[in-house]
């Protein structure tokens, strides 16, 4: 009973700390409004959250072992708690800003720290139970996260987007007092890196503040983003050789030689990209293009996030009897694949169950890609080295997201202003279905009472809505497709750390040790 509250518990922080990466996104205007700032000020609050997660996650391991994993990771939970409170109760844009960042840092710890004991608690040879439901938290907190974001955004205020993770939090917080333990295998801490973290920090953040700023600032014509460009760029360089030399690392980068990490890595980055960009497009194009309301476009959502439960545990369960990850993951990416070409062929006239039934070859592709790509990245690794693979594992999925979404939206920019200019070249006076539109336009607003004036206007207003909303669709469509295509590319990947020979096991998974 005690392992099972556990399981719940870590298992609820992990779904915690992602469905706030994802659940700000519908209220920054909210927010804008309230605080009275820019939008672009505003959407600050999502960055400075990604950023502090993709610093603290790799970390992970190293703090553990300097204050003890039951430490840290109860810590983490009453920092994320208490700043959480925090952002809910600031009076200014830049407040809220810092405290974001803060709860960012204390959230970072619950996913690295939650894999972690789940793994323990189950024990490598149930390592496809473990994954499968540590696999629940990982889909659903950003998949649900905008749906909540924008019921509670409707019906209260924004705050209590964030107030909602403090009755949550205390009793995390509680049960993480009564139930978490220390490990078994204790690991002696060495000096601190102090070198390695300040690397870390300026490389990460500079990276993941042009990753997530660039499009907005237009990339390199923004001063600021080309000297953090090179500032990350120096900086990362310099961490991996510094990381490699010395023998107390803050992150030990060394378990990277186990050839199922670093392939998992790879392809959870590339999940990453489509679980992100996927659940940040979706919302945009259901809103903006085909005109669902915030609670409908969130519902449709929730049919492929209910099945990708059942998902998750059937993929484990497969993995259980013996069916080769192989086939397990093939089965994910193509899925995945299916629903990016089904999206790429929608209309003006699709419906809210027309998405949502798109949407669950998103759920299940993704679910059949969760558990074995997590049982993958620690299956070569041994006991010690778990925490730090499953922490460069998380960071590889959330750096993928926000470097998929930083994509997504400059590929999105770039198509949308090639598709408004092919449209707009169909309006002219040599195209009589045009000046025939435009006419009958004029002449029902002219009938409304306006000037003949008036009536051109706004009847070349609607047109131009009508051009945007129309290059806005194929735009998105171009984008899915984009996001398949990369998914394709990633599948040859399988074949290096996949043993198509029939093996004794549960988990058919080559191990390089």
């Amino acid at each position: 009973m005690k392992k099972s509250i556990l399981i719940i518990t870590v298992i609820t922080a992990a779904m915690m700390e992602l469905i706030d990466t994802s659940i700000v996104n519908v209220a920054l205007s909210h927010m804008s409004g309230n605080l009275g700032s820019t939008l672009e000020d505003t959407s600050w609050v999502i960055t400075a959250y990604a950023i502090a997660n993709i610093i603290i996650i790799p970390m992970t391991s190293f703090l553990t072992t300097r204050l003890g994993r039951r430490n840290y990771y109860i810590g983490s939970i009453i920092a994320f708690t208490f700043f959480s409170a925090m952002c809910g109760l600031a009076s200014n844009i830049w407040t809220l800003i810092l405290f974001r960042f803060l709860q960012g840092m204390g959230g970072g710890a619950l996913l690295s720290v939650s894999q972690a004991i789940v793994f323990e608690v189950y024990g490598k040879a149930r390592a496809g139970i473990a994954s499968a439901l540590f696999g629940v938290g990982v889909f659903l907190g950003p998949t649900i996260g905008p749906t909540l974001g924008g019921f509670i955004t409707e019906n209260y205020s924004w705050p209590w987007i964030f107030y909602i993770n403090i009755p949550i939090g205390i009793a995390v917080a509680v049960s993480s007092i009564l139930l978490v333990t220390e490990p078994e295998i204790k690991v002696i801490p060495k000096a601190v890196d102090w070198w390695g973290i300040l690397l870390l920090v300026i490389g990460i953040g500079s990276l993941q503040t042009v990753l997530e700023r660039g499009e907005t600032d237009d990339w390199f014509s923004a001063n600021y983003i080309i000297a953090l460009s090179v500032i990350a760029v120096f900086s990362i360089f310099t961490f991996i050789w510094w990381e490699l030399t010395i023998s107390n690392p803050v992150i030990d980068l060394r378990v990277l030689k186990s050839k199922s990490l670093a392939v998992a890595a790879i392809l959870t980055a590339v999940t990453g990209v489509g679980m992100f960009t996927s659940v940040f497009l979706t919302p945009v194009l259901a809103q903006r293009v085909l005109l669902f309301p915030p609670t409908i476009t969130g519902l449709t959502l929730l049919p492929g996030a209910i099945l990708a439960i059942f998902g998750l545990l059937f993929s484990a369960t497969l993995l259980k009897r013996g069916v080769s990850p192989l086939i397990i993951i093939t089965t994910g990416f193509i899925l995945f694949m299916i629903f990016s070409y089904r999206m790429a062929g929608l209309n003006l006239d699709a419906t809210p169950g027309n998405l949502a039934g798109i949407l669950i070859f998103r759920a299940m592709g993704l679910a059949f890609l969760t558990v074995p790509l997590t049982a993958l990245a620690v299956s070569g690794l041994e006991a010690k080295d778990v925490p730090q693979g499953s922490a460069l594992n998380n960071m590889m999925r959330q750096l993928g997201g926000s470097f998929g979404i930083a994509m997504i939206n400059t590929y999105v920019a770039h198509r949308f202003g090639l598709h408004r200019n092919d449209l707009i070249s169909n309006i002219s006076v040599y195209n009589p279905q045009a000046t025939q539109r435009i006419h009958n336009l004029t002449q029902y607003f002219s009938n409304k009472g306006s000037s003949l004036f008036d009536a051109q206007k706004k009847a070349m207003g609607l047109i131009n809505s009508g051009i945007d909303r129309q290059s806005f669709l194929l735009s998105y469509m171009d984008a899915y497709l984009f996001v398949g295509l990369l998914f394709l590319l990633a599948m040859p990947l399988l074949f290096l750390v996949v043993n198509r020979k029939k093996q004794v096991g549960p988990v058919v998974l080559v191990s390089d040790h």
